[in-house]
Protein backbone atom coordinates (compact mmCIF):
# COMPACT_ATOMS: atom_id res chain seq x y z
CA UNK A 1 0.00 0.00 0.00
CA UNK A 2 0.95 3.64 -0.48
CA UNK A 3 0.56 5.41 2.85
CA UNK A 4 0.45 9.02 4.00
CA UNK A 5 1.49 9.27 7.63
CA UNK A 6 -0.18 12.16 9.43
CA UNK A 7 1.97 12.75 12.50
CA UNK A 8 5.63 12.48 13.46
CA UNK A 9 5.61 11.62 17.17
CA UNK A 10 6.06 8.37 19.10
CA UNK A 11 3.20 6.37 17.56
CA UNK A 12 3.73 7.71 14.05
CA UNK A 13 7.44 6.90 14.20
CA UNK A 14 6.98 3.29 15.32
CA UNK A 15 4.05 2.68 12.97
CA UNK A 16 5.88 4.25 10.06
CA UNK A 17 8.99 2.14 10.56
CA UNK A 18 6.96 -1.06 11.01
CA UNK A 19 4.98 -0.39 7.83
CA UNK A 20 8.15 0.49 5.93
CA UNK A 21 9.88 -2.69 7.11
CA UNK A 22 6.83 -4.72 6.06
CA UNK A 23 7.25 -3.50 2.49
CA UNK A 24 4.64 -0.74 2.38
CA UNK A 25 5.53 2.60 0.79
CA UNK A 26 5.22 5.67 2.98
CA UNK A 27 4.86 8.42 0.39
CA UNK A 28 4.48 11.40 2.72
CA UNK A 29 4.90 12.35 6.38
CA UNK A 30 2.88 15.32 7.59
CA UNK A 31 3.56 17.44 10.66
CA UNK A 32 2.73 21.03 11.51
CA UNK A 33 6.44 21.33 12.33
CA UNK A 34 8.30 20.71 9.08
CA UNK A 35 11.55 19.82 10.85
CA UNK A 36 9.81 16.96 12.68
CA UNK A 37 8.27 15.69 9.46
CA UNK A 38 11.66 15.76 7.75
CA UNK A 39 13.32 13.59 10.44
CA UNK A 40 10.77 10.80 10.07
CA UNK A 41 10.34 11.19 6.31
CA UNK A 42 14.09 10.80 5.79
CA UNK A 43 14.03 7.51 7.72
CA UNK A 44 11.18 6.23 5.54
CA UNK A 45 12.31 7.53 2.14
CA UNK A 46 9.21 9.70 2.12
CA UNK A 47 8.42 13.33 1.37
CA UNK A 48 7.91 15.70 4.30
CA UNK A 49 5.01 18.15 4.21
CA UNK A 50 3.59 20.69 6.66
CA UNK A 51 0.59 21.73 4.54
CA UNK A 52 -2.35 19.35 4.02
CA UNK A 53 -3.12 21.03 0.71
CA UNK A 54 0.02 19.31 -0.57
CA UNK A 55 -1.21 15.84 0.38
CA UNK A 56 -0.95 12.99 -2.12
CA UNK A 57 -4.49 12.30 -3.35
CA UNK A 58 -3.69 8.83 -4.69
CA UNK A 59 -2.57 7.06 -1.49
CA UNK A 60 -4.29 3.91 -0.28
CA UNK A 61 -4.23 4.86 3.41
CA UNK A 62 -4.08 8.10 5.38
CA UNK A 63 -3.00 7.13 8.89
CA UNK A 64 -3.67 9.81 11.51
CA UNK A 65 -1.25 9.37 14.42
CA UNK A 66 -1.51 12.64 16.33
CA UNK A 67 -2.71 13.62 19.80
CA UNK A 68 -6.28 12.51 20.52
CA UNK A 69 -7.65 16.04 20.56
CA UNK A 70 -6.18 16.84 17.14
CA UNK A 71 -7.58 13.84 15.23
CA UNK A 72 -10.85 15.52 14.30
CA UNK A 73 -9.05 18.71 13.28
CA UNK A 74 -6.63 16.87 10.99
CA UNK A 75 -9.42 14.76 9.47
CA UNK A 76 -11.49 17.90 8.79
CA UNK A 77 -8.61 19.39 6.78
CA UNK A 78 -8.23 16.41 4.45
CA UNK A 79 -9.28 17.05 0.85
CA UNK A 80 -12.69 15.68 -0.12
CA UNK A 81 -11.16 14.11 -3.22
CA UNK A 82 -9.35 11.38 -1.25
CA UNK A 83 -10.28 7.84 -2.27
CA UNK A 84 -8.10 5.95 0.23
CA UNK A 85 -8.92 4.76 3.73
CA UNK A 86 -8.63 7.32 6.54
CA UNK A 87 -7.74 5.70 9.87
CA UNK A 88 -6.57 6.90 13.26
CA UNK A 89 -4.51 5.10 15.92
CA UNK A 90 -6.07 6.36 19.17
CA UNK A 91 -7.56 4.26 21.94
CA UNK A 92 -9.99 6.79 23.38
CA UNK A 93 -11.35 8.42 20.21
CA UNK A 94 -14.54 7.02 18.66
CA UNK A 95 -14.28 5.97 15.03
CA UNK A 96 -17.28 8.23 14.35
CA UNK A 97 -14.98 11.27 14.42
CA UNK A 98 -13.94 10.28 10.88
CA UNK A 99 -17.44 9.84 9.41
CA UNK A 100 -17.88 13.40 8.06
CA UNK A 101 -14.47 13.37 6.41
CA UNK A 102 -14.04 10.05 4.61
CA UNK A 103 -15.95 7.44 2.61
CA UNK A 104 -13.81 4.59 3.96
CA UNK A 105 -12.44 4.86 7.48
CA UNK A 106 -11.24 2.88 10.45
CA UNK A 107 -9.01 2.54 13.48
CA UNK A 108 -5.73 0.70 14.07
CA UNK A 109 -5.02 0.95 17.81
CA UNK A 110 -1.70 -0.44 19.06
CA UNK A 111 -1.94 -1.60 22.69
CA UNK A 112 1.55 -0.53 23.66
CA UNK A 113 3.51 2.38 25.10
CA UNK A 114 5.94 3.96 22.65
CA UNK A 115 9.00 6.17 22.98
CA UNK A 116 10.91 7.28 19.90
CA UNK A 117 14.28 6.44 21.44
CA UNK A 118 13.37 2.88 22.49
CA UNK A 119 12.87 0.14 19.87
CA UNK A 120 9.74 -2.01 20.16
CA UNK A 121 9.18 -5.48 18.74
CA UNK A 122 6.07 -4.58 16.77
CA UNK A 123 5.26 -8.23 16.11
CA UNK A 124 4.25 -8.61 19.77
CA UNK A 125 2.07 -5.48 19.86
CA UNK A 126 -1.69 -6.28 19.90
CA UNK A 127 -3.51 -4.29 17.20
CA UNK A 128 -7.21 -3.49 17.67
CA UNK A 129 -9.07 -2.96 14.39
CA UNK A 130 -12.37 -1.30 13.57
CA UNK A 131 -13.65 -0.23 10.17
CA UNK A 132 -16.57 1.41 8.42
CA UNK A 133 -17.44 -1.74 6.45
CA UNK A 134 -16.30 -5.30 5.85
CA UNK A 135 -14.24 -4.49 2.76
CA UNK A 136 -12.33 -1.75 4.58
CA UNK A 137 -11.77 -4.06 7.55
CA UNK A 138 -10.33 -6.67 5.22
CA UNK A 139 -7.97 -4.09 3.70
CA UNK A 140 -6.77 -2.95 7.12
CA UNK A 141 -6.28 -6.56 8.19
CA UNK A 142 -4.21 -7.24 5.09
CA UNK A 143 -2.16 -4.10 5.82
CA UNK A 144 -1.26 -4.99 9.41
CA UNK A 145 -1.08 -8.77 9.09
CA UNK A 146 2.72 -8.70 8.53
CA UNK A 147 3.17 -6.29 11.45
CA UNK A 148 1.73 -8.20 14.41
CA UNK A 149 0.82 -11.70 15.54
CA UNK A 150 -2.10 -10.33 17.57
CA UNK A 151 -4.79 -8.65 15.47
CA UNK A 152 -8.36 -8.49 16.76
CA UNK A 153 -11.67 -6.76 16.14
CA UNK A 154 -12.62 -4.12 18.70
CA UNK A 155 -15.44 -1.57 18.52
CA UNK A 156 -15.07 1.98 19.81
CA UNK A 157 -16.65 1.26 23.22
CA UNK A 158 -14.44 -1.78 23.78
CA UNK A 159 -11.41 0.18 22.65
CA UNK A 160 -12.17 2.93 25.17
CA UNK A 161 -12.35 0.31 27.96
CA UNK A 162 -9.08 -1.16 26.73
CA UNK A 163 -7.49 2.28 26.82
CA UNK A 164 -8.71 2.94 30.36
CA UNK A 165 -7.32 -0.43 31.47
CA UNK A 166 -4.01 0.42 29.80
CA UNK A 167 -3.84 3.76 31.62
CA UNK A 168 -4.28 2.03 34.97
CA UNK A 169 -1.85 -0.77 34.15
CA UNK A 170 0.84 1.32 32.45
CA UNK A 171 0.59 5.09 32.92
CA UNK A 172 -0.55 5.03 36.54
CA UNK A 173 1.89 2.24 37.37
CA UNK A 174 4.76 4.24 35.92
CA UNK A 175 3.70 7.22 38.03
CA UNK A 176 3.80 5.00 41.10
CA UNK A 177 7.36 4.03 40.13
CA UNK A 178 8.18 7.75 40.10
CA UNK A 179 6.64 8.16 43.55
CA UNK A 180 8.71 5.23 44.82
CA UNK A 181 11.84 6.80 43.34
CA UNK A 182 11.07 10.12 45.08
CA UNK A 183 10.59 8.42 48.46
CA UNK A 184 13.87 6.54 48.08
CA UNK A 185 15.77 9.64 47.01
CA UNK A 186 14.53 11.64 50.01
CA UNK A 187 15.90 8.89 52.24
CA UNK A 188 19.27 8.61 50.45
CA UNK A 189 18.42 5.31 48.73
CA UNK A 190 18.77 4.36 45.06
CA UNK A 191 15.86 3.36 42.79
CA UNK A 192 18.00 0.46 41.55
CA UNK A 193 17.26 -1.28 44.85
CA UNK A 194 13.65 -1.95 43.82
CA UNK A 195 14.16 -2.64 40.11
CA UNK A 196 14.38 -6.43 40.75
CA UNK A 197 11.10 -6.20 42.69
CA UNK A 198 9.42 -4.36 39.82
CA UNK A 199 10.69 -6.92 37.32
CA UNK A 200 9.53 -9.91 39.41
CA UNK A 201 6.07 -8.37 39.79
CA UNK A 202 5.79 -7.77 36.04
CA UNK A 203 6.93 -11.29 35.25
CA UNK A 204 4.39 -12.81 37.63
CA UNK A 205 1.43 -11.13 35.92
CA UNK A 206 2.62 -12.57 32.61
CA UNK A 207 1.74 -16.03 33.95
CA UNK A 208 -0.93 -15.45 36.60
CA UNK A 209 -3.98 -13.30 37.25
CA UNK A 210 -2.91 -10.05 39.01
CA UNK A 211 -5.31 -10.77 41.86
CA UNK A 212 -3.74 -14.19 42.41
CA UNK A 213 -0.27 -12.74 43.00
CA UNK A 214 -1.17 -9.62 45.00
CA UNK A 215 1.16 -9.23 47.98
CA UNK A 216 1.83 -6.55 50.59
CA UNK A 217 0.38 -5.35 53.89
CA UNK A 218 -3.04 -4.34 52.50
CA UNK A 219 -3.90 -7.81 51.15
CA UNK A 220 -2.72 -9.32 54.48
CA UNK A 221 -4.80 -6.80 56.46
CA UNK A 222 -1.57 -5.87 58.26
CA UNK A 223 -2.86 -2.73 59.95
CA UNK A 224 0.27 -2.27 62.06
CA UNK A 225 2.61 -2.09 59.07
CA UNK A 226 0.28 0.19 57.16
CA UNK A 227 0.17 2.55 60.14
CA UNK A 228 3.97 2.71 60.21
CA UNK A 229 3.95 3.53 56.51
CA UNK A 230 1.42 6.30 57.03
CA UNK A 231 3.46 7.80 59.88
CA UNK A 232 6.54 7.97 57.64
CA UNK A 233 4.51 9.55 54.85
CA UNK A 234 3.03 12.15 57.20
CA UNK A 235 6.56 13.23 58.17
CA UNK A 236 7.85 14.04 54.70
CA UNK A 237 5.36 12.97 52.05
CA UNK A 238 2.05 14.35 53.32
CA UNK A 239 0.56 14.54 49.84
CA UNK A 240 0.80 10.76 49.49
CA UNK A 241 -1.16 9.83 52.62
CA UNK A 242 -4.60 9.89 50.97
CA UNK A 243 -3.30 8.02 47.92
CA UNK A 244 -1.76 5.29 50.10
CA UNK A 245 -5.00 4.93 52.02
CA UNK A 246 -7.15 4.80 48.88
CA UNK A 247 -4.98 2.20 47.17
CA UNK A 248 -4.79 0.10 50.32
CA UNK A 249 -8.57 0.23 50.68
CA UNK A 250 -8.98 -0.86 47.04
CA UNK A 251 -6.69 -3.85 47.61
CA UNK A 252 -8.28 -4.71 50.96
CA UNK A 253 -11.86 -4.53 49.68
CA UNK A 254 -11.20 -6.62 46.58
Amino acid sequence: MDIVLLGSGNVATHFGKALFDAGHRVVQVYSQTKAHAIVLADALNARAIDDLEAIDLAADLYLIAVTDGAIGQVAAQLPAALNGIVAHTAGSVDMAVLIPHAQKYGVIYPVQTFSIAKPVDFSSVPLALEASDEATYAQLTQLVDPLSTQIFSCDSRQRLALHVAAVFASNFTNHLYAIGADILRKHALDFDLIRPLILETAQKVMAFSPREVQTGPAIRHDVGTMQKHLELLKEGHQGLVALYQQLSEQIYSN
